[in-house]
Parts: structure tokens; C-alpha cells; sequence
């Protein structure tokens, strides 16, 4: 048989190379915690496999971590500044356990903030609006239910 080139093809290059670009975007990161080749290297490719499957984990429960997106961007804020640190004095001034430490608390404490304000059941605006953020262009479960009726009164 013969190969053919399809849309699907595109779209599965597309997606690896989305993965690959967001494994290299974290070796900065990596680079704070150890500088060991081997860690970095095995790191970023078990980033590669997990990172779609844990997307869709966290689609379904993203509506109760509200403060884990700033919890995030504070640990850059934090290997940022270790990193400098390490730099501007050509010695580790901040250790690595402590740095883990840092990190660790920061986003423990963010999930616990969030799941203290979201302990009561979500509206279904809620959910849709946590749907349509982190799944962009996703219509809301209403529309879908809608359609698949419509589809099924059709056939």
C-alpha cells in the first residue's frame, strides 16, 4: 500500500512538537535544582510522555486549585531568584533542599488555599467557565449536550 501524508499526520507532528517545546522550556528550571546531565535529560523526556495525560487529569479537577496558577508563577519567582543569587555569587548560596523546600510549601499551600475556597460543590457556570479557560475554544457542556441531542433526533 501506499503511504499517504493526512491532516491527522499535521496534527500529530504538531502536538509532539507542542510537547517537546514545553520540555525544553522547562531545563532552566531543572538547572536550578541539580546540574546532573542525567537528571535533566531523563526528567524532560518523562515530561514528554506524562504531560498530555496529566492535562487531562487536571481538566476535571482545575476548577478547585483558583490560587495554584499564582502559587506557580511565585516558584518561578523563586528559581529565578536562586538562580541569580547563584550566579551573582559564583557559589550556591541558597541550597538545593532548602530551594525544594521553598517550592514544595509554596505549592502545598496554594492547592490547600484553593481547596479551603472551593470546598463547596461548583455551579455548573463555574465549570463551564474552567472548561472554556483551560480547554480554549471548548464550547460549554450545555451546547455539547444540546448538539448531541439534535444529532441523535436527526439519525
Amino acid at each position: 500500500g501506499a503511504l499517504y501524508i493526512t491532516p491527522l499526520l499535521i496534527v500529530l507532528v504538531l502536538i509532539e512538537f507542542t510537547d517537546l517545546v514545553f520540555a525544553l522550556d522547562s531545563i532552566p528550571a531543572i538547572f536550578a535544582i541539580t546540574t546532573d546531565p542525567f537528571i535533566v535529560y531523563t526528567s524532560n523526556v518523562f515530561a514528554i510522555l506524562g504531560l498530555r495525560a496529566l492535562y487531562f487529569a487536571l481538566v476535571g479537577i482545575i476548577h478547585r486549585f483558583h490560587y495554584l496558577k499564582y502559587g506557580l508563577s511565585l516558584v518561578l519567582v523563586v528559581v529565578g531568584g536562586k538562580m541569580i543569587v547563584n550566579a551573582w555569587f559564583g557559589e550556591k548560596i541558597v541550597p538545593t533542599e532548602i530551594a525544594l523546600l521553598i517550592t514544595s510549601g509554596i505549592i502545598g499551600a496554594s492547592m490547600l488555599f484553593s481547596l479551603f475556597k472551593t470546598r463547596v460543590e461548583p455551579t455548573e457556570e463555574q465549570l463551564n467557565e474552567a472548561a472554556r479557560w483551560w480547554v480554549p475554544g471548548s464550547p460549554p457542556k450545555a451546547e455539547t449536550a444540546s448538539r448531541e441531542k439534535k444529532g441523535a433526533e436527526e439519525s
